[in-house]
């Protein structure tokens, strides 16, 4: 199988609770590489443009609040299977219904301030890497 690349983003709650170095050793423990890196704020805007696939539903308002709430750090991740082990990796949205010692499970609140975001496919790994990361940001083919 050929590796895979994904997006995970270290939402808010996250850096607010001073688990960025945490969760990121936890990623690369479980064998993925980290091919790009960085802290940014999201705007109210470019929270709604990255989460625009929920606009219709009705915790979209919620969701944008949060995610331009404070800090958050977007990775673009590599590892084979890298989707179905990164969303086992950090368990259901849901953390009361995450297996135990899933991210989720282990640091997050509530579903609406669940630590960390996991694309739900290949496809949607490529668009949201390119919504924070030039191709040319991201360092490949690491020894």
């Amino acid at each position: 199988m050929a590796a895979e690349r994904t997006l995970t983003i270290l939402k808010p709650d996250c850096v607010r609770k001073n688990l960025v170095g945490e969760v990121t050793k936890r990623i690369q423990d479980a064998g993925f590489k980290i091919l790009a890196m960085k802290m940014t704020r999201l705007t109210k805007d470019t929270a709604g443009g990255f989460y625009a696939v929920h606009k219709e539903r009705p915790f979209f308002g919620e969701l944008v609040e949060f995610m331009s709430s404070g800090p958050c750090v977007p990775m673009v991740l590599e590892k084979e299977n890298a989707i179905a082990d990164f969303r086992e990796l950090i368990g259901a949205t849901n953390p009361a219904e995450a297996d135990e010692g899933t991210i989720r499970a282990d640091f997050a609140d509530s579903v609406g301030e669940n630590i960390v975001h996991g694309s739900d496919s290949v496809e949607n790994g490529k668009i949201e890497a390119a919504y924070f990361f030039a191709e040319s940001d991201i360092v490949a083919n690491q020894a």
